[in-house]
């Protein structure tokens, strides 16, 4: 320790052993000690002594779309890094589309990567695409440092990103198990979604009803099949349907490679509350039924789920009609994701600890990022300080990202973040934030 530029005293500190009282000693913007509370603090460095509020590793969000460049009047790096940063949030990887190019190719990469550059308040990362003509792309994409590769099963919602069909996902899931590399896929089958009832309209049980659970069910069964088949490496993002769990489950008993998440408005938000109209509410998949919420919650208890992540995909305000069928589909959830999914957990039961498995370590792990998602020497000093017994409501003024819009607004929360530290500096206190200090980061080799 007597090396330590800065120690960070709490008598509440999230370890992987634990959570205990604790000075974790940092220097050059990595952990170098996690030690007893009383321990002295070296000669020359600084001293932040945090009381009872919690020392907890900064989040890992593997699923944001921040729509940057060309479509930046729906989100953009600075806001989205902002709301981040506010919501203790310190490395998010950045979805393929939605963005104008969509990162489907190494000059389409670059581009993103230079818009981020300067604008990043918190660590960044880049997931590639796989679409039905961009075989020959994914290679040099994993070389130059994409985490993984996206696909939709269905469409996408944007012409740019059209979806794979099942031979279109066996030729591209072979490419890339060649390179031992990771498909993240949207499973929701087209065939089951045509076949729904399609009403359009301010109903939101009307909505509910034309993305049925089945097309999740059927599409996960698929991407387990062609995964089992070519010994590939898939994750399932933003699970909703609670009757894909077994199948889920069976999978990995058997040894197939595969990884599951879910996000929080599945967790905290129930069909029967949504009010008609309320667009604010429609992402897709969609929020489920209460019952439902319920084996999802299991199903992250007993680790049939692994992480939480909040798929935050925002858009311009005049873009949630009232109309289910017409609105963009999209829950923006980037500030709010800590305490809301924190708020519901310690209704259930569970513990800080628990939060801080789903959304940082295991996150921190999907993405093979080895320097996150634990408060352990050799990280980087990223950290989120929370009061969890402090509570706050909701005021979308508050919010940092680019369009207020969001589906917690007016709700009472638990989880009050004090400040977040990116590599051992403090980037936001008490609404005020540093200029960006935030990296770019590319996939280990």
């Amino acid at each position: 320790m007597s090396d330590a530029e800065l120690v960070l005293r709490s008598t509440r500190v999230i370890t992987p052993e634990g959570t205990r009282a604790a000075s974790v000693a940092v220097a050059d913007g990595t952990i170098t000690a996690v030690l007893p509370h009383d321990a002295p603090v070296p000669a020359g460095a600084r001293l932040e002594d945090l009381g009872d509020d919690v020392l907890m590793p900064g989040l890992v969000d593997t699923h944001v779309h921040v729509n940057d460049p060309g479509r930046t009047e729906w989100e953009g790096f600075w806001t989205a890094t902002r709301a981040a940063a506010a919501g203790g949030i310190t490395t998010l990887i950045d979805m393929p589309l939605n963005s104008l190019p969509p990162t489907t190719t190494v000059d389409h990469l670059r581009i993103k990567q230079d818009v981020a550059r300067d604008k990043a308040h918190i660590d960044v990362g880049f997931w590639g695409g796989a679409l039905p003509d961009n075989v020959k792309d994914l290679r040099p994409l994993h070389d130059a440092g994409v985490f993984g590769f996206k696909a939709f099963l269905s469409p996408s919602g944007v012409d740019e990103f059209p979806h794979l069909t099942r031979d279109q996902l066996a030729t591209s899931l072979a490419e890339i198990a060649g390179f031992d590399g990771l498909l993240i896929v949207h499973a929701e089958d087209p065939h089951h979604l045509a076949a729904a009832p399609q009403h359009g309209g301010p109903k939101y049980a009307d909505f509910l009803a034309s993305r049925p659970r089945d097309a999740e069910d059927t599409a996960i069964a698929t991407l387990i099949a062609e995964a089992k088949r070519l010994n590939a490496r898939v994750h399932v993002l933003h699970l909703s349907s609670s009757d894909a769990l077994p199948l889920i489950a069976e999978a990995r008993a058997e040894g197939v490679r595969l990884t599951v998440e879910t996000c929080p408005h599945y967790l905290t938000l129930t069909a029967e509350e949504v009010p008609d109209g309320a667009s604010e509410f429609k992402c897709c998949p969609p929020i489920r039924e209460a019952a439902n919420q319920d084996l999802l919650w299991q199903a992250l208890a007993d680790g049939t789920i692994d992480c939480v992540v909040t798929d935050h995909s925002p858009s311009t305000a005049d873009l949630k009609t009232d109309d289910f069928a017409t609105a963009w589909g999209g829950i923006s959830g980037l500030q709010v994701s800590l305490p809301a999914v924190w708020s519901a957990a310690r209704e259930r039961g569970h513990s800080l600890e628990d939060v801080v498995r789903w959304m940082s370590q295991r996150t921190a792990a999907l993405a093979g990022l080895d320097r996150k998602g634990a408060i352990e020497p050799g990280r980087d000093a990223d950290f989120a300080v929370l009061a969890p017994d402090e509570t706050f409501t909701v005021d979308p003024a508050h919010l940092q990202h680019r369009n207020r819009v969001t589906a917690y607004a007016g709700r009472t929360l638990y989880g009050v973040v004090k400040s977040t530290w990116l590599r051992g500096e403090r980037i936001v206190a008490g609404g005020e934030f540093t200029e960006p200090k935030g990296r770019l980061l590319t996939r280990p080799h």
